[in-house]
């Protein structure tokens, strides 16, 4: 017999709980995974807008660009001078 969808998520609570609960014990693990899913968004409205990428090796590049700008904004970095700052070679500045 085919479960329902509340049925489904409380197995899958019960069976994940370990690890739904784990910002309980680990302060550093975020609440939400807002910032993943906001990452995912940006991919999801280009695809949108433009209907979709002329080429694999374009979706990799805007992929790679996009997740360098995502990190430098985590690390409180403009998004401008980290794009500025790998142009001129110094990529390595999100990082430090």
């Amino acid at each position: 017999k085919k479960k329902t969808k509340v049925l489904n998520l409380i197995d899958r609570l019960v069976n994940y709980k370990a690890s739904v609960c784990l910002f309980i014990k680990n302060l550093c693990v975020p609440f939400d995974n807002n910032l993943a899913e906001r990452d995912l968004r940006m991919i999801k409205v280009k695809t949108k807008v433009s209907g979709c990428f002329r080429s694999e090796e374009g979706a990799q590049e805007y992929l790679t660009i996009m997740s360098y700008i995502g990190t430098a904004h985590k690390h409180g970095i403009n998004a401008f001078t980290a794009i500025r700052e790998a142009l001129l070679g110094n990529s390595d500045i999100i990082f430090n």
